[in-house]
């Protein structure tokens, strides 16, 4: 049994990019590398679509809410699109350095100049990627929630 906890295994790759000596320090201490399968990505992929959050999402991100799905387990998180996902997901999420969400948020993108509605997009969006451009006005088109 892994009394640590369970972490994406494509988390390690990330750490090892970001925070060579955090991921030194997940490797010391008893947590089990995982990875989700397809169905569960898809369920997650599904989730995010569905509340708009899949904009403003990594495949990290999709990942570890996929594996949460799979191992029905709680999710220890301070990312507010992820507290969201779980919450109407139905996965339970613990805050770990915030006091975390109090309301569900469905978000839409929207143009920054003529204000045009576009689809929701149905893949994650690499950060500090823009979500692309207005195919009326040529405006650069931003995540907004949904009122």
């Amino acid at each position: 049994m892994i009394s640590g906890g369970i972490v994406l295994e494509a988390q390690r790759g990330e750490l090892s990019r970001v925070a060579p000596e955090r991921l030194m320090v997940l490797e010391a201490t008893e947590l089990g590398w995982s990875s989700p399968n397809e169905d569960s990505v898809e369920e997650a992929r599904e989730w995010a679509i569905e509340t708009g959050d899949i904009a403003g999402l990594s495949e990290v991100d999709l990942g570890l809410l996929a594996l949460a799905i799979e191992l029905e387990g709680t999710m220890y998180t301070d990312d507010y699109r992820l507290q969201n996902l779980c919450t109407v997901a139905g996965i339970t999420w613990s805050p770990v350095a915030t006091d975390g969400i109090n309301s569900v948020w469905t978000w839409e993108i929207r143009c920054s100049g003529c204000g045009f509605k576009s689809e929701v997009p149905s893949q994650t969006t690499p950060a500090g990627h823009n979500t692309g451009e207005c195919d009326i006005c040529g405006s650069p088109l931003k995540i907004k929630k949904r009122v």
